[in-house]
């Protein structure tokens, strides 16, 4: 079954002078697995060499005991990831690691690439081999090109010839290195934990490994991590930053520190903000979980209605799973979510999620909600209508798969057949983040930074063939 969600990408952690830099990156994945779930990697350097590890699967599935003692050294990266439909292979997993003539690299990317597919053909035209589908692959390649003297230096002109979003975790022998493109879509930040240095993802993998978060890495930003301490280089021309503003509304942990603010509290005012725009009588507040609790939590803080966990999500399923020859009516919801009838028999609920894509899911979770006796069910979305596909490093169904590309809300409503449907306003949602400038939000507003080649397609993936 496809859940009617956006898909994140990946995530990146990394680490620089710490005896049990393998493990401690395994811990890191572990709090990043949010972020992807069918694979995950880590190279490691023990200073003259640099070995890798990865596989099909989660975490913990792919990383025993025999493997991580087979990433030895002080220095290490890791990535978690998820694939786009059809691309789920082994060779496409992260992180890359590659040979030239200055040693070895080894990297992890978050993001994409528009102008990957332009890049690979003129480096096929010259010669070059590639061993996956993936545009994560075109950067090794530039970076082993460059004519620049170090690492730093290569990377830096390896991405001035790149468009698009590109997080990444870079690492040879001796040193760390990590990049946030010109306009920051990707998170990444920088911590201490005693003498050594670690970048990740989001914060909440510092929490886990007990690192002291320090400072995000700035849009445009390249540090380079050696025994000498932190430097940071700007090799890319100033533009006005545009975080994605899907981090706070539904990919990142609601621990996690992101572009200065928690998570969790800009999810509530998301909440508040709902509640003012979109107010309806009714019993009790509930939230499509997991993403959807803060919130509704905020939303009933608004508006004075009772707050409870009216849907309750089995979190021990995962992302397949097989279905019963004779049919169940939404079984593939069912299997994921189920309504407590004691909470909402009789009652006016309002249920609150994050967003719609499809409609689908949302119009399965409005019957399972009239099934178990709800009287009315308003569904309010803590985001405006999501009308675009992204185009930099997220899984997004076609523009004509987007319910909201082509129906309004009052058509949107009466296909999930609820009493009422309310989106949170554009306008509302920069007034919760806290300002309106810096982040992007194409997929409400189809206003693209980065403009890229083709339409009404699904996104430029990093692992379909290009």
């Amino acid at each position: 079954m496809a859940f009617d969600k956006f898909r994140e990408e990946c995530g990146i952690f990394g680490i620089f002078n710490h005896p049990e830099a393998a493990n401690l990156t395994y811990l890191g994945l572990y709090a990043l697995q949010h972020r992807g779930q069918e694979s995950a990697g880590i190279v490691s350097s023990d200073g003259q060499a640099l070995h890798l590890e990865k596989g099909m699967g989660l975490v913990a599935d792919v990383f025993t005991e025999p493997r991580l003692r087979r990433l030895p050294g002080a220095l290490a990266i890791g990535h978690v990831r998820y694939s786009t439909t059809g691309s789920s292979q082994l060779k496409n997993a992260q992180p890359i690691l590659a040979g030239y003539r200055r040693g070895a690299v080894a990297l992890a990317h978050n993001g994409n690439l528009v102008n990957a597919q332009v890049l690979r053909e003129d480096l096929e035209g010259q010669g070059a081999i590639f061993s996956s589908t993936s545009d994560s692959e075109v950067v090794v390649h530039l970076i082993a090109r460059a004519k620049a003297a170090d690492l730093p230096e290569a990377v830096a002109e390896a991405l001035l010839q790149v468009r698009g979003a590109f997080t990444l975790g870079i690492m040879n022998e001796e040193e760390l290195i990590g990049v946030r493109d010109p306009y920051g879509f990707r998170p990444l930040s920088l911590a201490r934990l005693g003498d050594a240095w670690v970048l990740a993802s989001e914060t909440c993998a510092f929490d886990l490994v007990g690192a002291e978060f320090v400072r995000d890495v700035e849009p445009g930003e390249v540090v380079r991590i050696t025994r000498d301490g932190v430097t940071s280089y700007r090799p890319f021309a100033t533009v006005l930053p545009a975080q994605c503003i899907f981090e706070y509304i539904y990919f990142s942990r609601p621990d996690s520190l992101l572009f200065g603010q928690n998570v969790a509290r800009v999810r509530k005012a998301l909440g508040r903000q709902l509640a003012r725009e979109h107010p309806v009588e009714a019993d009790v507040v509930i939230p499509v979980p997991d993403s959807g609790v803060p919130a509704a939590l905020g939303y009933a803080q608004q508006s004075g209605i009772p707050f409870d966990h009216g849907l309750i999500r089995n979190h021990y399923v995962g992302r397949t799973f097989i279905e019963p020859q004779q049919s169940i009516r939404h079984f593939g919801v069912k299997v994921k979510l189920n309504a407590v009838r004691d909470l909402l028999e009789g009652k006016r609920v309002v249920v609150v999620d994050d967003s719609i894509v499809r409609g689908t899911t949302s119009r399965k979770i409005v019957s399972m909600l009239r099934g178990a006796g709800a009287r009315e069910v308003h569904m309010r979305i803590s985001s405006p209508p999501t009308v675009s596909p992204c185009y930099y490093g997220i899984d997004t169904p076609t523009r004509k798969e987007l319910i909201a590309s082509t129906h309004d809300p009052a058509e949107i409503c009466r296909y999930i057949r609820a009493d009422s449907l309310g989106y949170l306003s554009l306008q509302g949602l920069m007034r919760a983040v806290g300002k309106d400038v810096g982040f992007c939000a194409a997929c409400f507003t189809e206003n693209y930074p980065v403009s890229f080649p083709g339409e009404d397609r699904t996104q430029l993936s990093l692992f379909e063939r290009v």
